[in-house]
Order: structure tokens, then sequence, then C-alpha cells
């Protein structure tokens, strides 16, 4: 997914060193997978400012924790200048995720801070075990800004700078130098079964001495349901070669495939639905840091005729099926990036590049020989049904074309994009994926809906906002799942979940785009603020077409006009002059009442 109608040039992998940055890393001392990506404590050879260091003078006490705001990147070097809490009040839904931040903000350095918390206890003597609260260290990453969004980029003509944004739930304790920040991140999930109620914590924050704060949390009565029965359509396309590269194992290798499971899990549960399947090499023309491989063989036999080897396809779509996503294969692409696909012809003993055209004859019988065999095999899996074959971006004209062949090899194929809204073809694409820029008509949507038809949008790098680069405010990306919500679409996408750059725990930046476009997590599998905002997004998402429906039901005219009202605020140039943050916390007073 890049700027539509930017066609990137094939680029070399080797990366250059864009910015002169000396990271010093400080080791952390537990195991890491396969290579070190735990999170390090980064620290650049900056001269603090006047107003920064003045700052620090000026602090009451050496060390000061407290809460702070989950919508805000803290800045580590600077002291927070909002009023900080030693008591936070969360609201949750039965089955939410919800969360906050702890600052440790100290002008004297502090060795091995750890944090601990306590189950959580209602007045009435219910509790909810403190497995269900997990506090992480946030880290930092390079960043640059959108400026003039996608094309490509020299690090000299960005500012660039370290952000708050991955998030170590494993790590034990941390060392925090002077004149630091530290934030810690807070999360809790609440039970399903929880009993509603007003539950309480401590949690205590140990460096030379031990600090506690209070936690209180408001359950309501409200359930939300399980993420895989969320209808929210969560598309975050995965790249199974990045893990491959990042852990230093062999592509498709068993070793490959027990990596990848945590991955694949942690994007199950936040409500993905869809597998992202390469079923030609190469469908983004080689965009990304690792290159994308083709799941399917295709190859010439010495008379002529065509076999296609399934095996790493059927193994892969088991697999991803097995971490519980398993709604949607959407298969990538009869149009590339560059047309050109690969195949093996036994009579030259070599791969062979095809390049005719989009709807030349030659283009037609090439893809009609696989196109057939690929439908009995689907239909043999019993995976047809769900199967799409994807394009990203691609013009109306070439769109036509693949349709009109699809549909002579089989009716009933279905058809995904995610592009420029065309109504000429419209009709044709059962998953359709709109750039921000653009809207379905009420009429069409509302056709969409009841013919079962998905119709969704996305972001990308010529967004500013709303967007989830590494300096995007937090907030933008719940701001996403609102909009989608007020504008009754199915979901949203984001063309990479895991593209890394060549060091995504250290630089965020990218050789084509803002930083963080190429990823929404980090190695480990880490998450960070970034992910953590989108599910918050999701269950509001989920929040509001739950009390949409029993509202309608309940003939509840009054509530759902003052829901309706309030949705209607999200329109993407009001980000112009209210921030994210502004509108989404208004609009969480409403999804938050109890019954």
């Amino acid at each position: 997914m890049t700027y539509k109608g930017l066609n990137l040039k094939c680029m070399k992998k080797a990366h250059s060193n864009l910015l002169v940055l000396i990271l010093i890393i400080i080791s952390i001392n537990y195991h890491a997978i396969a290579q070190d990506i735990s999170l390090e404590k980064q620290k650049t050879k900056r001269t603090p400012s006047d107003i920064a260091l003045k700052q620090w003078e000026e602090m009451p006490k050496p060390t000061i924790i407290a809460f702070g705001n989950s919508n805000t990147r803290y800045t580590q070097d600077l002291v927070p200048q909002e009023k900080l809490r030693k008591s936070e009040v969360l609201t949750a839904w039965k089955g939410e995720k919800v969360h906050t931040q702890i600052l440790i903000c100290t002008k004297v350095n502090i060795l091995s801070v750890s944090i601990s918390s306590n189950k959580l206890t209602s007045e009435n003597g219910e509790f909810i075990s403190k497995k269900h609260i997990k506090t992480g260290f946030v880290g930092y990453v390079m960043t640059d800004e959108f400026k003039n969004g996608c094309g490509h980029r020299q690090a000299h003509n960005f500012d660039s700078s370290l952000v708050a944004d991955p998030i170590d739930f494993k790590l034990k304790n941390i060392d925090v130098s002077k004149n630091n920040v530290q934030a810690v991140w807070v999360s809790i999930q609440v039970p399903a079964n929880a009993k509603p109620g007003v539950y309480k914590t401590n949690i205590d924050i140990t460096t030379s001495e031990t600090q506690r704060l209070t936690l209180t949390l408001n359950v309501l009565e409200r359930t939300l349901p399980d993420p895989a029965n969320w209808k929210f359509n969560l598309d975050l396309w995965q790249h199974p070669a990045a893990i491959a590269r990042i852990h230093k194992v062999e592509l498709w290798s068993k070793k490959h495939f027990k990596l990848m499971q945590p991955y694949y899990n942690m994007l199950a549960n936040a409500g993905q639905k869809c597998i992202t399947a390469s079923i030609v090499d190469e469908p983004w023309g080689h965009q990304t840091y690792d290159d994308y491989p083709g799941l399917i063989k295709w190859i010439k036999k010495k008379d002529g005729s065509w076999i296609y080897d399934y095996s790493l396809f059927d193994r892969y779509i088991s697999f991803v099926m097995s971490c519980g996503i398993n709604k949607r294969i959407n298969c990538y692409s009869m149009v590339p990036w560059k047309i050109s696909f690969n195949y093996f012809d036994e009579s030259l003993n070599q791969l062979v590049e095809f390049k005719s055209g989009i709807g030349t004859p030659a283009y037609n019988d090439f893809w009609k020989n696989m196109l057939t065999d690929f439908t009995k095999h689907l239909k043999e899996k019993g995976w047809f049904n769900i199967t799409a074959i994807a394009m990203d971006e691609r013009p109306m004209e070439a769109m036509q074309l693949v349709i009109g062949l699809l549909k002579t090899i089989d009716p009933s194929w279905k058809i995904a994009l995610a592009g420029d809204y065309h109504p000429e073809i419209e009709n044709n694409i059962y998953d359709y994926c709109v750039a921000s820029s653009w809207h379905f008509p009420d009429s069409v949507l509302k056709s969409r809906r009841d013919s079962k038809k998905l119709s969704t949008w996305y972001t990308c790098c010529s967004e500013k906002y709303p967007n989830g680069f590494t300096f995007s405010p937090p907030a933008e990306h719940v701001w996403i799942g609102h909009y989608t919500a007020a504008h009754q679409m199915d979901g949203y996408l984001r063309w990479a979940y895991n593209s890394w750059t060549a060091n995504p725990r250290q630089d965020s930046r990218f050789r084509a785009w803002p930083a963080g476009d190429t990823y929404q997590i980090y190695p480990g599998p880490q998450t960070c603020i970034r992910f953590e905002k989108l599910i918050e997004g999701i269950q509001d998402y989920e929040k509001t077409e739950l009390l949409r429906s029993e509202y309608m039901k309940n003939n509840d005219v009054d509530k759902l006009k003052e829901l309706e009202q309030e949705l209607a605020e999200f329109e993407i140039k009001k980000l112009h002059s209210i921030t994210a943050e502004d509108m989404v916390v208004r609009f969480k007073k409403i999804l938050n009442k109890n019954k």
C-alpha cells in the first residue's frame, strides 16, 4: 500500500546510514528470542536545552512518580507540564482492555526500577486477579515527520527525534538516567465474567524506596464480546519473511513457523479477520525492506503444460488459521505493482519472467490455466468461499479486465480492491476498501451491507492524519475506530503489520515513507502504543454497534439520537482544528454510560 498512483522502482536492499546518530544501548538482562529484541534503554549524545535543564532543576523532588495520560507520547528528556496524579480512575465494560500510563520523572540516576501490582478488589468483596493487570516499560525509537508524506526520503531533510512507542511487558526492571522520563504502560484486561462494580488496587513502584499509586476500575454492566466475535474487519497485512530475517532463521523452516505463531496470535487477539497470501513473487515490487516471496510454485513442463505446487500455500494458510485468523484469504495479486510473474521452465531449467500486459491473449492464457487449477484446489480444501483475488491501488481499466477474466473461470470468484472508489466496478468488488479521501454513497453502502459485501477504508503514507506513524498522536488510532462506526463501514485496512525496517527496534524511519508507516508492532513480538490504541478504537467500534442495535431494538430514540449526533462529529477535516483526543474522550463518555 503506497500513495495511490505512485509506482516505486525496485530498491536495493542495502540500506544507508541516513543520520549520524550514536545510540548507546544498555543491555537488558533477560532472555530474548534469536537476537536482542528486548527493550533497550536508548540515549543520544545530545545537549539539553536551557529550558529543559531549568525544568529539571525546578522539579521539587528528586523523583516524581505519578499517573500520566495514555494518549500522550512523553518526551524522554522533558519534564511533563501537565498536572500529574497519584490516583487514576478507569471505566470499562466487561471483556474490555483498558490502559493508562505511569510516569517516573527523575533528576537523579535510578538503578533497577521495578513495578508490582495487587489484585483489584471491589467494595462487595469481588476481585479481579492481578494476572489481568500487566505493566510494561515504554521504549523509544527514532522517528521523523510527515512533511510531504509519500516519496523517497533523505534523513537530513527531516526533523528526526526519539519518540515513545514500543512496550516491553517482559522486562522486570530498568535503570533510569537523570533528567529523564520513563513511562510505564498499565493494561487491564477485564474478565468477561467480572461482576459490575468499583474495584481498587495499589501499584508499587520501587526505586531506592517504594512509592504507591492507587488505581480504581469502574466495571460497567455491559459486556464486550471476545475478539474472535468482533464485527470490525481489521486487515493488517502480514509479512512472514520479515519475521524470518529478524530472528535469523531459514524462511519456511519449522523454527520460522514456531516463531511466527505469537505474532499471529497477537494479531488475532486484535480482531484480525484476513490472511495476506502472496500467490506470486513480489506483488508490491520490492517496495519493502524484505521481499515478499510467493506461496505457490508455478512450473511449466517440458511438454508445455502447467503444474502448480500448493504445498507451501496450504501449509501457511492452515497455520494462520490455527492462530485464529480464519475468516478471509486475500490473494495478491493478478495486477502487481510491476506486471512481472516468475515461473520455473523445465525445458530451460531456470526461472523465467513473464511480462505480457494485462488483457493480452498471452496474459489471459497464462492466468486462465492457473486460475482454473487454483479454483479446483480451493474448493477441494473448502476455502474457495472465503478467498478473494486482491488488488492494491490498481487502475480501473486493469480491474475491469481482471474481473472479466475471473468471471469466465467461475462467476462466484470474490474480488478485493484497496484504492479509489470506482462506481463502474463497485458491484463486482466483494471486499472494497477505499482510501480515506473517498466515501461510499449512502445508497451504495446500504446495498453492499444488504448483500453482505465488505466496505472498509484505509490510510497510508499520503494522510497526515489520522494515521499510525510513530509520531502520530496515539488517540488518532482510537479515532479510526470511531470514524469507522460513524460512517457505518465494516472495518479498516493498513498495509503493514510487520514490514520492518533494517533495525525496527531502534529506527522506524524508512527510505520512502514517514516513520512507522511500514509496521504497527515490534519484533519479539512486542506491542506498542500505536497497536494498543488501535485495539482500543476497535473495542469502541464494537461498543457503538452494540449500543446502536440495543437502542433501535428498544426504540430508544433519545439515546440513539445522542449517539448519532456525537458520531457525526467524526470527519477527517475536523482534525485540522480539533485534536483526535478531544473528540475521542468526549465520545467515550457516551459509550461508557451505565444502563
